[in-house]
């Protein structure tokens, strides 16, 4: 059985997408011409990461029910570090 590579390894390889012209144009003028490939495969690796994440989080929820938003604004608070909010956590 093989598997296909994780995103970011493997080849690779060229392929062919269409953009509009203003977003090819924002995007060199981002990158430079050199480099549209490059940030262009961090910005699908970083959304095929967020739609992993959001499945783990929708799996979670369903587990286990839905998240306590009172409990992550106070971890949130604690990660700011704002001592007024962090009594709730």
């Amino acid at each position: 059985m093989t598997t296909s590579p994780a995103p970011g390894e493997g080849p690779v390889r060229p392929v062919s997408v269409s953009l509009h012209e203003g977003t090819i144009a924002a995007l060199k003028e981002r990158t430079g011409k050199r480099g549209m490939s490059a940030y262009v495969e961090a910005l699908i690796q970083r959304q095929l990461e967020r739609e992993r994440l959001r499945e783990l989080i929708e799996d979670a929820e369903t587990a286990h029910g839905p998240v306590d938003q009172a409990a992550v604004e106070a971890k949130r608070a604690l990660l700011r570090g704002d001592t007024a909010s962090t009594d709730a956590a």
